[in-house]
């Protein structure tokens, strides 16, 4: 007999019908005069990881929401990473709570703000209490979603968009290109010279679960670690075998490829690739490992 018995799924199924972890985030966007508002969402997750000119967050929310009313016709916004505090947490709830005026909220905010580091054109400020933040830009060209229009706040009708803008009659989703990610000097640092248990930010992980009169979150405590396995090296007759059919007009010596051993067999024609670009870049035809130390620091470099 199994162990699990059938729940119905409706609508806001993740709080719902299940217990799903999810971040809680403040966007913020403006407002028609120009003003700084914040919106509190849970639904905000990364869209375009690897492998594309630009990299994505996809906020899934509710069309009439003052923040998809203002991601229509200003494209600008910021997502605000807040660490665990109960002061923080309960202003973040009635900042979320939907019905009031992006005016009205705003009156009593208690976080304080700070202009945002891009100035290519309005933007939102930032939340200065966030331990980081993703300054974004909605990609309105993606399916056309540019042609969806704000205003409809009681619904709005068919036909809707698959993945972009206006997907349903209450519902929208909004691909958000990250053009920069600020973080707090500890943090950054952090993930620079490496990460330790105390390095991590305390996040409170909100489930969202309401029973109509609270908001339930679970407040960060103790970060466990567990040691990845063992990586497998891959025989230098594979790595030649890729390499020599990477591109023709570069060779690598066997003592190149050693350097590339312990990479993932999945990542191995990515890394491949990652060195004739650079040796192209360079002029260069031949790469032994003089030159693949220069192309692993140059990696690195760019982590920092």
């Amino acid at each position: 007999m199994s162990q699990f018995e059938d729940l119905r799924i409706v609508d806001n199924f993740y709080q719902t019908s299940s217990f799903f972890p999810m971040p809680t985030i403040l966007i913020a966007t403006l407002d028609d005069e120009g003003n700084t508002t914040l919106g509190a969402y849970s639904l905000c997750f990364p869209y375009y990881v690897a492998g594309k000119d630009y990299y994505a967050m996809i906020l899934e929310c509710r069309n009439s929401s003052n923040t998809a009313q203002n991601l229509l016709k200003r494209p600008k916004c910021s997502l605000n990473f807040l660490p665990d505090d109960k002061k923080y947490f309960k202003e973040t709830v009635r900042l979320g709570f939907p019905g009031d005026t992006s005016k009205e909220k705003m009156a009593k905010c208690t976080f304080h703000f700070e202009d945002a580091h891009l100035i290519d054109e309005p933007r939102p400020k930032n939340v200065t209490e966030a331990f980081q933040v993703f300054e974004c830009t909605w990609m309105s060209d993606l399916e056309n979603a540019y042609q969806d229009q704000a205003g409809e706040l009681e619904g709005y009708k068919p036909p809707y968009r698959n993945f972009n803008g206006i997907t349903s009659k209450f519902g929208a989703h909004f691909i958000l290109r990250i053009d920069k990610i600020l973080m707090q000097p500890r943090y950054k640092a952090s993930i620079i010279q490496g990460i330790k248990e105390k390095s991590f930010p305390k996040i409170p992980v909100d489930y969202g679960y309401r029973d109509n009169t609270h908001f339930w979150y679970s407040p960060s405590t103790k970060f466990r670690k567990e040691p990845v396995p063992a990586k497998k090296e891959i025989d230098l007759k594979t790595i030649r075998y890729a390499a020599d059919r990477t591109d023709p007009t570069i060779e690598f010596t066997d003592d190149a490829l050693m350097k590339l051993v312990k990479v993932p067999r999945i990542f191995l024609k990515a890394a491949l690739d990652g060195c004739v670009k650079w040796a192209k870049e360079n002029n260069i035809t031949k790469i032994t490992e003089k030159e693949m130390i220069m192309i692993q620091d140059k990696r690195n470099q760019e982590k920092r």
